[in-house]
């Protein structure tokens, strides 16, 4: 109950947040968004960090080399994410980019993880279903008029960005048990902070409008708290808290359907349909 409980969660803050940056990102930029994300997330990282310092034992050198390299790569991800979110639509950019867990598999084969049959199948399934999702043929009675090299611009994006992910978490799975998760959120945070919203503060360029500061400050409270969730959830069964939180994509996709009208072509709903099963099957045989 307590890994159902803690994956849902997560899944649902992740999908508000997601929902919010997509809306934030197209009025004050992804990068402002980023940085705004950023600040307050790493606000509210710091009470939990602060209780959780350990005694007399201090990190190590590759404990702390792998928190920096774990920050950078949730900036790039993030960072990628919304400029995704910018100019495609959030039912196809958040299924493409919960396909972290997929790369993130694939990282670990070529660092030695031996590859069995199921879940090569399964990896090419998702393969099959981001192909599936690119393709955009629309009607001439379609109001929004989108252009097909902009809808493959955002999945190049997407892809990027869960790409950035995977090796976030395959570095946060070295860390292992001995690194409090408060301070993997508060450290990737804080890169973030120093390498986004510090220089852009700096240049003048850090932008904030009312409309958009709900959304921001949503969208930081939530990505911290749905790692919270996750990270409660896995202590009880981490395959069942892997699947259920997987599933933010689906929805945010069905939220974009319902709120903001977004349309997808048949053969887009069953690409992005099989990414969702993909990656849902990827955490079973991993399991």
């Amino acid at each position: 109950m307590i890994a159902i409980l803690g994956g849902l969660a997560a899944a649902t803050s992740w999908a508000i947040a997601t929902l919010c940056s997509s809306r934030s990102s197209r009025m004050i930029g992804p990068a402002s968004v980023l940085s705004w994300v950023m600040i307050i997330g790493f606000l509210v990282s710091i009470p939990p960090s602060a209780l959780a310092i350990p005694g007399s034992t201090p990190l190590s050198l590759p404990q702390m080399a792998g928190l920096v390299v774990n920050g950078f790569s949730y900036t790039a991800g993030l960072l990628l994410v919304y400029r995704a979110l910018t100019i495609g639509r959030v039912s196809i950019v958040t299924p493409i980019a919960a396909t972290e867990g997929a790369l993130a598999a694939i990282g670990s084969v070529l660092l030695g993880e031996p590859l069995g049959l199921p879940m090569a199948i399964v990896l090419a399934a998702i393969v099959t279903g981001i192909i599936l999702s690119a393709i955009d043929r629309r009607a001439e009675d379609d109001t929004r008029h989108e252009d097909p090299a902009v809808t493959r611009r955002s999945i190049i994006l997407a892809v990027a960005g869960a790409g950035a992910f995977s090796i976030g978490l395959i570095t946060s799975a070295r860390l292992g048990t001995d690194v409090p998760i408060s301070w993997i959120i508060l450290v990737s945070r804080a890169v973030g902070v120093l390498v986004i919203a510090l220089p852009l503060a700096l240049r003048g360029d850090l932008r904030l409008s009312r409309r958009a500061l709900p959304l921001v400050v949503v969208s930081g409270i939530l990505e911290a708290v749905g790692n919270a969730f996750y990270v409660f959830g896995a202590q009880s069964s981490p395959a069942t808290a892997a699947i259920l939180s997987s599933q933010f994509a689906a929805i945010a996709a069905v939220s974009a359907f319902i709120f903001f009208h977004e349309r997808l072509q048949r053969i887009q709903v069953v690409g992005v349909s099989v990414i969702a099963l993909g990656v849902t099957a990827l955490a079973i045989v991993r399991s």
